[in-house]
């Protein structure tokens, strides 16, 4: 048995002390052993008090009967509530459910209400958040409203409720404080892997302050340093022209000692680099001669050696510690935090609605001046509500608008819908596909319909083209020639998609594209109803409003019900767990796949510490083994249920059987999120965190085969004549999910 001690630190510049010890029960995913390293706030100035507080906490360190979860009610007759906090903090397993906080600060109304709640999907640029400002009805130049660019803007859930009240109200829930620190370590080593490769001091800066994936621009944050004068020219952060403000009006910071600080972990990155790669280079040379694989050896081997130095944690200590001060110039509002003084929420109301929308800017913009002041990389959800109405509507608006983080540009980045995204489809009542008419139907939107489709939600969809206005030619003269030009791309797509997923998905997605499409140009600015090109995008918005507020009705199921062979669900089982290892062993370098080239090793273990680690998410940028697995369950089970063996009564038409066929796919999807997350996340958690741990010569190839055979080859078998206890369990609790949903239903699995 191992013990530690604890010991105060008060980083330069910071009042507050705080507290550095290595945790006897917590896991170290860095080491694969208990000794997590935990940096808290002790929530006190007086060196005489942090020191008290800090001879408690190696009280319980030193006592083995106190570090079981269930010794807490006793150390908290013992000891200082704070000291409590913090050593049984991560303890139990215990995730934050962030969307009933918000439900609990602002309830969204509901179909009861007269309300309908839309989700908008749509690849990153193609305007998906513009199309929000116009429903919004907020001015493009005064409100920017919500923020708008050509890079990721939005990377939380957005919830906009329109209203007919008088005042604003807004609710947002913050990232947890151990999730920026995880990202923050991936920074520094991103930024230690640009100082061995000599890398450029900006973009070791870079790298120290911007998460790869874009989600986390910390920068935002904590500012870019001194502006050059070339900068805002060239930046893709902000496509909209910097309108006049004062920066000092969104929160008092002094940015000249944020500057100091950052500088100052850069030059520690540096440091600590140049101590640590000589050493390591010397000792891979002398076991290999290829330089290639030595780069790669020292590279892995620096990445976890720096993990487990104190100067390391160091430089994340200054960064996080430089962030939370953001949280002090919210000069209104409720700030509610956790018992370890993280920030949880933040609350306001008011009727001015100038007012209300400059506040809310600092949670959800991405304007380059306000860099520094913004906190929109710390928030995972914001919920807006306001009298918020577009001048042109024909009727008042009654919408919950959903806009989250566009999907990826690239075939590989959107194979699959995540899994976040999947289960959103099955809780709105609309979805709206936002695509760029002057470049239609490219990877993302075709994998949406895909997604869509063998989710059984089709029946919500709606497509509004965008850039509409950009489209020209001496081909296309009038507007229906290029409404003809634009849906010549859709039909090709339709058709492919048939002839993946069969003709009841091309056939229910047809029919939605003909009943619910819309061509918009020229919204990224004041609609002039005036001019022929702004008076015809305000009657598409019209009517597409319309539509969202009256939708046709649903089609009945009728009295007849299908009988499928359980066989054709075995086969089908079969099929989706081949194509997904055959997928994945491209992916991790196993085998040659052309359709799955192999992922840098640094993607391939950043999604196992993802995986590895409880409450994170279940992918990594395009990695998305969960979805995948999910997706092409989905799509298997979606042929087998398009061809019943018969029908317990007279067969029904098509669109009774699309009707059964949507419903069918709704219920087996929502099992199939739960039982995908279970088998490749759950119970195989073991696996992924032996697969991070890996390192030294050799490790990357020993992670893909831990990777293959502890988590897929466990997870998700491929089903065989002589059928092993996990194969068998894999195939019994897919076909367990689908006989419930078609028994459930009132058909027959035989």
């Amino acid at each position: 048995m191992r013990y530690y001690t604890a010991s105060k630190s008060r980083n330069q510049g910071r009042e507050s002390w705080s507290v550095i010890f290595r945790h006897p029960a917590r896991l170290d995913l860095t080491t694969g052993k208990t000794g997590r390293r935990v940096r808290r706030g002790l929530g006190t100035n007086d060196e005489t008090e942090a020191t008290l507080l800090v001879e408690q906490l190696n009280t319980i360190l030193s006592t083995p009967e106190l570090w079981e979860v269930t010794a807490r009610p006793n150390a908290l007759g013992r000891f200082d509530g704070r000291v409590v906090d913090i050593f049984y903090d991560g303890l139990e397993s215990s995730q934050v459910d962030f969307v009933q906080l918000r439900q609990d600060a602002l309830p969204l109304p509901s179909d009861d209400d007269g309300y309908r709640t839309v989700l908008l999907l749509g690849t990153t640029g193609a305007g998906k958040t513009t199309v929000v400002r116009q429903i919004l009805g907020t001015d493009p130049t005064t409100e920017r409203f919500p923020s708008t660019s050509t890079a990721k803007t939005t990377v939380a859930d957005t919830e906009l409720i329109t209203t007919e009240d008088s005042s604003y109200r807004a609710v947002v829930t913050f990232v947890p404080r151990d999730e920026v620190i995880d990202y923050l370590t991936e920074n520094v080593s991103e930024a230690a892997l640009a100082v061995l490769r000599k890398r450029s001091e900006d973009e070791i800066r870079r790298r120290l302050l911007d998460h790869v994936n874009q989600r986390f621009r910390f920068s935002y944050v904590l500012g870019r340093g001194v502006v050059k004068d070339d900068d805002l020219d060239l930046a893709d952060d902000d496509e909209e022209e910097f309108a006049d403000i004062d920066p000092a009006d969104y929160g008092s910071v002094d940015l000249t000692a944020t500057n100091t600080v950052v500088a100052a972990a850069v030059e520690a990155v540096k440091s600590v680099v140049e101590r640590h790669s000589s050493a390591t280079a010397e000792a891979f040379k002398e076991i290999e001669d290829d330089e290639r694989v030595v780069e790669e050896l020292i590279e892995e081997s620096l990445d976890s050696d720096l993990r487990q130095s104190g100067e390391f944690h160091a430089i994340v200590d200054s960064l996080i510690d430089e962030i939370e001060k953001r949280f002090s110039t919210l000069e209104v509002g409720e700030l509610r935090r956790n018992r370890q003084g993280w920030p949880i929420t933040w609350s306001w109301e008011s009727d001015d609605r100038a007012a209300f929308l400059k506040m809310v800017t600092r949670f959800s913009s991405n304007f380059a001046p306000l860099f520094g002041r913004l906190l929109t990389p710390l928030v995972n959800g914001l919920r807006v509500s306001g009298p918020f109405q577009p001048g042109w509507a024909s009727e008042p608006v009654h919408l919950v608008l959903v806009d989250g983080e566009g999907l990826g540009h690239t075939p590989k980045s959107v194979a699959a819908l995540s899994t976040h995204v999947a289960t959103q489809l099955q809780n709105v009542d609309a979805i709206v596909l936002v695509d760029n008419a002057a470049q239609p139907m490219q990877a993302a939107p075709v994998a949406a319909l895909k997604g869509i489709a063998v989710s059984g939600n089709a029946g919500k969809l709606h497509v509004v083209f965008t850039h509409f206005d950009q489209v020209k030619g001496p081909n296309v003269p009038t507007f229906g020639d290029r409404e003809q030009h634009v849906l010549a791309s859709v039909e090709n797509v339709l058709k492919s998609i048939g002839d993946e997923l069969g003709p009841a998905a091309e056939r229910v997605l047809h029919r939605r594209i003909d009943q619910a499409r819309f061509f918009v140009g020229g919204i990224q600015g004041q609609l002039d109803a005036k001019k022929q090109a702004g008076s015809r995008t305000i009657d598409q918005l019209d009517a597409f409003l319309t539509l969202l507020a009256h939708p046709e009705r649903a089609t009945e199921t009728g009295p007849s019900r299908p009988v499928f062979n359980r066989m054709n669900l075995s086969l089908a089982v079969m099929e989706a767990a081949k194509t997904f290892h055959t997928r994945w062993r491209g992916t991790l370098g196993l085998d040659n796949n052309p359709d799955a080239s192999k992922a840098h090793w640094t993607r391939i273990k950043a999604l196992t510490r993802r995986l590895a680690t409880e409450g994170w998410a279940d992918e990594y940028d395009d990695l998305k083994p969960v979805a995948e697995l999910r997706y092409y369950l989905q799509t298997q089970i979606l042929l087998m249920l398009q061809r019943p063996e018969r029908w317990s009564g007279d067969e029904p038409g098509e669109n009774e059987k699309q009707a059964i066929l949507d419903a069918l796919l709704n219920s087996v999807t929502n099992r199939l999120v739960e039982l995908t997350q279970r088998r490749l996340r759950d119970e195989v958690r073991r696996g992924w965190q032996n697969a991070y741990l890996q390192k030294g010569p050799g490790s990357t190839f020993v992670r893909a085969r831990i990777i293959a055979s502890e988590v897929y080859e466990r997870g998700a078998p491929i089903p065989t004549v002589t059928a092993s206890p996990d194969q068998n369990r894999f195939l019994r609790d897919v076909a367990e999910a689908v006989d419930e949903v078609v028994r459930e239903f009132g058909g027959d699995l035989e």
